[in-house]
C-alpha cells in the first residue's frame, strides 16, 4: 500500500468498518487497560457542564459518550460523529438508553460535515488523529474552530510515539508486530492493526498537528501521558 494512500478518506472507512467487530476488545487488551484511562483524561482536560452541547469527532463505537452524558446531564447534548458506517451502527448499539442526555450519530467526515458553525460549547475526539495527513490536519484545525462557540474548548487525545529512545524502539515493536498478532488472536485481520503502528509512527505526536491548530486561530497546550506514549491537544477558540 503506497504511503500517499493512507490517508485516503475511503480507505480510513473501510479499515474502521472492518476492525469494527474486533476494535473495542482488541484496544483495550492490548493497551492494558490504559485507553480508558486516557479516554478520561481527555474530557478531564476541559470543562464540561451542565447543559453544554458537545461534539465527539471520530467517535468511534462512543467510547467517550457516557461519561460526556454524564457531565452534561439531560439539559445538555452530543453529536458523535465518525466516518465509518459500521462504528456508526456500533455506537447506536452501544449508547441506546444508556444516555442521560441526548445523542445524535452522525455517519459523516470530520473534516467536512455539515454540522453548524458555533454549535459546540465542546469538541472532542479520541485516538482519531493519526490518520489525518499533515494538510488535513490543518483542515481539521479550521474545522474544530468553525465548530466551537468563541471561548469554546477542545481536547484531543492520540496513542503517540515516545520521545526517549530507550522505550521508543519497544513500544514502536510492540504496536507495529505484537499488537497485529494479538489482533489475529481476537479474530480480527492482523494487516488492520498493523496499520495502526503504521499510522502512529508517521504521527510522532500532538506536537506535529499543535501549529496547525494555532494557525487556526486556536489557543491550543499539548500534554503527555505515560511518559509520551499518548499526547493530547487541550485549548479554546479565542
Amino acid at each position: 500500500m503506497q504511503q500517499a494512500n493512507l490517508y485516503d478518506p475511503a480507505l480510513v472507512r473501510s479499515l474502521f468498518d472492518e476492525m469494527a467487530a474486533t476494535y473495542g476488545l482488541v484496544n483495550l487488551v492490548s493497551s492494558f487497560g490504559f485507553c480508558r484511562r486516557w479516554r478520561l483524561q481527555c474530557i478531564q482536560q476541559v470543562r464540561l457542564f451542565e447543559g453544554a452541547r458537545v461534539i465527539d469527532l471520530m467517535t468511534g463505537m462512543g467510547e467517550l459518550c457516557p461519561a460526556i452524558a454524564n457531565s452534561v446531564g439531560s439539559g445538555g447534548g452530543v453529536v458523535a460523529v465518525d466516518i465509518s458506517p459500521v462504528m456508526c451502527s456500533k455506537a447506536r448499539q452501544h449508547l441506546a438508553e444508556r444516555l442521560t442526555c441526548p445523542i445524535e450519530v452522525i455517519e459523516a467526515d470530520a473534516l467536512c460535515s455539515s454540522l453548524p458553525s458555533g454549535s459546540a460549547d465542546v469538541v472532542l475526539a479520541s485516538f482519531g488523529l493519526k490518520t489525518f495527513s499533515s494538510d488535513q490536519g490543518r483542515q481539521l484545525a479550521k474545522e474544530v474552530r468553525r465548530l466551537l462557540k468563541p471561548g469554546g474548548m477542545f481536547s484531543f487525545i492520540e496513542i503517540s510515539v515516545p520521545p526517549s529512545t530507550l522505550l521508543r524502539g519497544p513500544y514502536m515493536l510492540y504496536l507495529k508486530r505484537l499488537i497485529p498478532l494479538i489482533g489475529r488472536l481476537m479474530m480480527g485481520n492482523p494487516e488492520n492493526y498493523r496499520l495502526l503502528g503504521v499510522y502512529t509512527e508517521a504521527f510522532g505526536s500532538c506536537h506535529s498537528v499543535a501549529s496547525a491548530f494555532r494557525a487556526a486561530g486556536l489557543e491550543v497546550e499539548v500534554r503527555s501521558f505515560f511518559f509520551g506514549c499518548a499526547t493530547g491537544l487541550v485549548g479554546r477558540r479565542r
